[in-house]
């Protein structure tokens, strides 16, 4: 993904879960996804979907049944 396509989603889920702390990374050696943080924290990753000429992004975060218990 580009520097921009970072930073639009980046700004998109920050405005999206009102959290400033929220960043978009771009992914070593991958083009086609970027990692998501909260703080320090990795969340989950965005998936780019440019198939079919609709360009859209898939955000995949996993739950571990551990975390729910708090």
């Amino acid at each position: 993904m580009s520097i921009e396509e970072l930073k639009k989603l980046q700004a998109y889920l920050r405005r999206l879960f009102g959290n400033e702390t929220i960043t978009v990374k771009a992914r070593p050696r991958k083009d086609d996804s970027a990692e998501v943080f909260i703080g320090d924290e990795f969340i989950g990753i965005i998936f780019r979907d440019d198939e079919d000429e609709d360009l859209s992004y898939n955000f995949s975060m996993a739950i571990l049944e551990i975390d729910l218990t708090d």
